[in-house]
């Protein structure tokens, strides 16, 4: 009978470590999809979009980019403070490019790590830009605080990709 009452003890113990483990997890992946589409024939679209040390000139939020080779630049926003990317691909057949977030900054972006896939097709004479950004919150922790929580995190990303793809489309259609 001890021996029951010891195995129902560790029993419940366990079951009790796993319901609270259940329940403290970290961070889950957020993503950001939006599209655009632009009065200008896509090899015009893609000629911006493809040159990674471009990003200044159609992206508001930011005031300047700085390479620090061909496939990593540092980015630096018109707000202040800076992050900085690395290029994973540029697809010229599929007129698509992804870069990552290699260097963070969660206090003038509240993101701890993001992928983002920038894709032009035709839309007849038009195109279509697409955005595609897949990203954590700025605080890894169980607990974030607000303005580095999911919410904050897709919050911003969703402002930067719009504004960027704003810019894009004032840009080629001057």
């Amino acid at each position: 009978m001890n021996v029951i009452k010891k195995l129902l003890a560790v029993l419940g113990l366990s079951l009790s470590l796993v319901a609270t483990s259940a329940f403290a997890h970290g961070p889950t992946p957020q993503k950001v999809d939006e599209e655009i589409i632009i009065n200008a024939d896509m090899a015009t679209v893609w000629n911006k979009i493809k040159a990674f040390d471009s990003f200044a000139e159609w992206q508001p939020a930011v005031a300047s980019i700085a390479m620090t080779d061909p496939d990593t630049r540092v980015v630096t926003l018109k707000s202040g403070g800076e992050f900085t990317d690395s290029l994973d691909e540029v697809n010229e057949e599929e007129h698509y490019i992804g870069y990552r977030l290699l260097e963070e900054n969660a206090k003038i972006f509240p993101v701890s790590f993001y992928t983002i896939n920038i894709q032009v097709s035709a839309e007849g004479d038009k195109s279509k830009v697409s955005w595609s950004g897949r990203f954590y919150r700025g605080d890894t922790g169980n607990f974030p605080a607000e303005n580095l929580n999911d919410d904050a995190a897709v919050k911003a990303m969703t402002e930067y990709a719009n504004s960027g793809l704003a810019g894009l489309k004032a840009l080629v259609e001057k």
